[in-house]
């Protein structure tokens, strides 16, 4: 599974080995050309995020800030990976 548009576009993403269903790259990429110029500046909420791959997407085509949530422990474990790797810390946030 990849990025698929973007400053990120073709970076690989880990998902979650049982419990979710990641939404294809396909379908990604049809919901942000339809979504395009909506996206850059915007505030993203990716509820029920799995891999984070629908909120990775938008930040990568310019979206300002991006929430994600998700409760189920394994899920949560590779989105902060994919999170970590793809988005850069804040200036005088967290490392």
């Amino acid at each position: 599974m990849r990025i698929t548009g973007g400053f990120l576009g073709g970076r690989l993403l880990r998902v979650p080995a049982t419990g979710t269903r990641p939404t294809q790259d396909r379908v990604r990429a049809a919901v942000f050309s339809a979504l395009a110029a909506y996206i850059p500046g915007a505030r993203v909420l990716d509820l029920f995020a799995g891999s984070g791959a629908m909120g990775l997407e938008a930040y990568s085509r310019g979206a300002a800030a991006v929430c994600w949530v998700e409760r189920e422990r394994r899920a949560l474990a590779v989105l902060r990976h994919n999170i970590q790797q793809l988005c850069p810390a804040p200036a005088g946030g967290p490392a």
